[in-house]
């Protein structure tokens, strides 16, 4: 999580689709905001310690705005549900400063961007500094219908708007998206980048891998997950704290150490944000999260404390 913030007012506030709150929020003191490249998300602090990310979906060239989509989750952990209740126009609140592990590749040969629902958020922003680079790309918004989905008249006015397809679940089947007709024709480097809720993502990838799209080609942000739980029981030992402390089957990482007093900075809970990453000094993780790359989780020296638990009897952590 970031440690800077900035204090942001904000400034617009629409309602769209739905259930669905569209934010512009600009500097409290009047002034350009840090730059941010497509794929950024920032930190939003609304309060007694809540804490979540949300991706940046305006155009990457404007230093005055910043843009949010969020979606009030059924399931929300109180992220969402404070969002749409108290961001008002003219609400001060507190950012991070953006940033970004989600980014985009600017020399791929094409892009190829497929957003599922609120997941066509941080899509926009990548198909703004495309389009303003002249790059080759399309982009996919899958949703269940086009009421429910946000985003749609503005991508309709973009200056992009013929690169933009519009995929409903509603709608006649020969709008769906057919991911292998749409790879067919694309150049051999061509960059696949996906969000969007899990099963959506797990069909989009799961599609590249039959179609033989190289891993390194394919980019995925997951804003959220479900990390399995419980496993047997074992030891942490905090090196920088000096304690020792067994984490029980029903317990996570994070709350084992804070009954012995390390508290750990953490946001999404979910294993998806990376503000509780950790280096491990000895032992195997048993990693849980969709933050780290296969070939991270194979060095199995850090750790999402968390969700993810220890294959081995002790994990010696930096901490």
């Amino acid at each position: 999580m970031s440690e800077e913030t900035i204090r942001v007012v904000v400034s617009r506030r629409q309602e769209q689709g739905h259930g669905v709150v569209v934010l512009d929020m600009v500097s409290a003191n009047g002034g350009e905001l840090p730059a941010f490249e497509a794929g950024a998300h920032v930190d939003l602090h609304l309060g007694e310690g809540l804490v979540r990310q949300y991706s940046l979906c305006g155009s990457p060239a404007e230093r005055r705005i910043y843009r949010l989509g969020i979606l009030q989750d059924p399931n929300s952990r109180g992220g969402s549900v404070a969002a749409h209740a108290h961001l008002r126009e003219g609400t001060e609140v507190r950012i991070g400063v953006p940033r970004n592990h989600f980014p985009l590749s600017m020399d791929a040969s094409r892009s190829m961007l497929v957003g599922g629902g609120i997941g066509v958020t941080p899509m926009i922003a990548m198909a703004h500094a495309l389009a303003d680079a002249g790059k080759d790309f399309e982009l996919h918004y899958c949703g269940r219908s086009r009421s429910a989905s946000a985003f749609i008249d503005e991508l309709n006015a973009s200056s992009f708007s013929d690169r933009v397809h519009l995929h409903f679940d509603d709608e006649e089947a020969a709008q769906k998206l057919d991911l292998a007709q749409a790879l067919a024709n694309t150049p051999p480097g061509t960059h696949l980048y996906t969000c969007g809720p899990a099963g959506f993502m797990d069909w989009v990838i799961g599609e590249t891998k039959r179609l033989g799209i190289p891993d390194a080609q394919v980019h995925k942000e997951y804003f959220q997950a479900t990390a399995p739980s419980g496993g047997t029981a074992f030891e942490v030992i905090a090196k920088k704290s000096g304690k020792r402390v067994r984490v029980e089957a029903d317990q996570s990482i994070v709350q084992a150490l804070a009954g012995v007093g390390i508290k750990v900075t953490m946001s999404c809970e979910q294993g998806v944000c990376g503000t509780c990453l950790c280096t491990v000094l000895e032992g195997t993780p048993d990693h849980r999260d969709v933050f780290l790359t296969d070939d991270e989780k194979a060095d199995n020296d850090q750790i999402l404390l968390c969700c993810s638990r220890a294959k081995s009897d002790t994990l010696v952590l930096d901490i």
